[in-house]
């Protein structure tokens, strides 16, 4: 027994990945002027396409306007369009841009279900009988889609999702169709069968039916269900009912994630650091609770601090484990005491801490994280009381070295504070030019040791601009050398007079056979480091 579709309303921005894409980048600009990012129309003025294994899956409406389609080879774009601005797909940007979005839909209704970024469904007959009818449910929808920035979103009413989506696709911006109930099948009969693609997501199918004879969804429908089902399996026969108007999916809601953010604001704004890591424990408490009781972690937090000039302190702090209360609020310390210290900037002069606010930017399950059966490994115990003598010391009180990447071997190597899980300037997977290869020296000397190097007679040695050596070298310190090898250039950003750096690298072994590594640089000598 078949059941009947369900009445619902899809709701279709389009194209979803550019406007992504455009809020990223004025969230990202307003984060670097210290603003707040405030979603809206972009004006459509540079052409911009969204490309996929070389082919265009989105645009935006100006590199329509100049030839510019969806499916076209990148080289078939560019020539239509010499202007246009190719950005790779990102599919969690899409998700990320349409989370508040769909955020603001649920404040009018619930039991939003997201099909995609750009397109989301929901069950009619709730906000039909609340807002007094189908299309003025749909159209009240619409109207906060617009109140947050997407002016041209269209909706669709009928029974199923397949229907209501191309309901939706057929309209002008900020329009609505309504698919009288039991009229889907009339609705879809003159449709191409190219609308079954984003559906089914497989084009040969689609091709194959174009290529039967069968172009319409109509004739598509009319065909015989077993005749179907032995031709095209379970994933035709599917397809043969939507296009039939049989579309018996019902609505999903997602469960909305839980407001894991925390903020506590000061009246009068607080002065000292202390105060202020004593005020916030019962918001890190706060925190940390509500992570419980969704089961998750927090790894990654992100402390925002405003003092009462408007100054703004923004930090995303990482753990290498996860983060309880005692450990956010050092971060929230630590911070304030670097800002005021002038490692951070409350923009001027710095006022009192109006507001703190604990954000939580990386989450991981609990039972991740969850001790030992018979209790804390050394590993564990060695991270405790690091920890207890860092909240002692202060942020940069316990350091690890971490190797980065890097031509010099002292830029190689950064000390962190314990605990964190700092990024790297420099990573050590990208390729460095000029870098030492293995074997490395096994000192290394963080402040250059300067040496004298000399020819069999005593004059220096010296390395010209084409890498000629003057003389070949004999003495080290007044050390004779036994062997040695090089010269080996490094030179970097020759575009910069400011950074520009050039110089020369040596390997030689004295008559007490230690190996050295030297450098000319400036027409001087020093030691990097000594093999042992």
């Amino acid at each position: 027994m078949s059941v009947p579709p369900t009445r619902v309303i899809v709701l279709w921005l389009p194209d979803w990945p550019v406007a992504a894409l455009r809020r990223s980048e004025a969230r990202a600009a307003a984060r670097a002027l210290d603003g707040e990012a405030v979603p809206g129309p972009d004006p459509d003025d540079a052409p911009i396409a969204i490309m996929r294994a070389n082919r265009i899956v989105a645009c935006s409406a100006s590199a329509r306007r100049e030839g510019v389609r969806r499916g076209q080879r990148r080289r078939d774009a560019q020539g239509a369009c010499p202007r246009l601005r190719l950005v790779p797909a990102d599919p969690g940007r899409d998700e990320r841009a349409f989370s508040p979005v769909l955020s603001r839909l649920e404040q009018l209704t619930p039991g939003v279900q997201p099909l995609r970024p750009g397109l989301c469904a929901i069950r009619a007959r709730g906000p039909a009988r609340f807002y007094g009818g189908e299309e003025d449910a749909a159209s009240a929808l619409l109207d906060e889609l617009a109140a947050c920035g997407v002016p041209d979103a269209r909706a669709g009413v009928a029974d199923g999702l397949f229907t209501a989506e191309q309901a939706a696709r057929l309209m002008s911006p900020a329009s609505i169709r309504v698919v009288p109930r039991g009229a889907s099948a009339a609705f879809l009969s003159p449709l191409t069968v190219a609308a079954l693609s984003p559906v089914g997501g497989d084009d040969d199918l689609v091709a194959l039916l174009a290529r039967l004879g069968v172009q319409t969804l109509g004739e598509f429908a009319a065909l015989d269900l077993a005749a179907v089902r032995d031709r095209l399996g379970d994933h035709g026969a599917r397809l043969h009912a939507l296009a039939g108007g049989s579309d018996s999916r019902p609505v999903v809601p997602r469960v909305p994630p839980p407001e894991l953010a925390r903020e506590i604001e000061f009246e009068p704004p607080l002065d000292l650091s202390e105060q202020v890591a004593f005020a916030v424990r019962t918001t890190t408490e706060d925190v940390i609770t509500g992570l419980d009781e969704a089961g998750l972690v927090c790894t990654e937090v992100r402390i925002t601090l405003l003092d009462d000039r408007g100054g703004r302190s923004e930090r995303v702090w990482l753990h290498p484990t996860c983060f309880d209360a005692a450990a956010l609020v050092d971060r929230v310390r630590w911070q304030l005491q670097a800002t005021l210290e002038g490692e951070g900037a409350f923009g001027g002069e710095n006022g009192g801490v109006a507001l703190v606010r604990i954000e939580p930017e990386a989450v991981d399950d609990t039972v991740h994280h969850q001790p030992a059966l018979l209790g804390q490994g050394p590993d564990e115990r060695l991270h405790h009381a690091m920890s207890r003598v860092q909240a002692m010391l202060g942020h940069r009180g316990v350091v690890t070295p971490l190797l980065a990447g890097g031509r010099w071997l002292g830029e190689r190597e950064r000390r962190v504070p314990w605990g964190d899980a700092e990024r790297p300037a420099h990573p050590r997977d990208l390729p460095w030019p000029g870098s030492l290869p293995q074997p490395l020296p096994s000192e290394v000397y963080r402040t250059p040791r300067p040496a004298a190097v000399a020819a069999s007679d005593g004059s220096p040695v010296a390395v010209d601009e084409r890498g000629g050596m003057s003389a070949p070298p004999a003495v080290l310190d007044g050390r004779r050398i036994a062997a040695w090898a090089g010269p080996w250039p490094v030179i970097e950003r020759q575009w910069d007079p400011a950074r520009a750096r050039r110089a020369h690298r040596f390997q030689v072994v004295d008559a007490d056979q230690t190996a050295w590594l030297l450098v000319l640089e400036d027409d001087r000598w020093w030691l990097e480091g000594r093999y042992t």
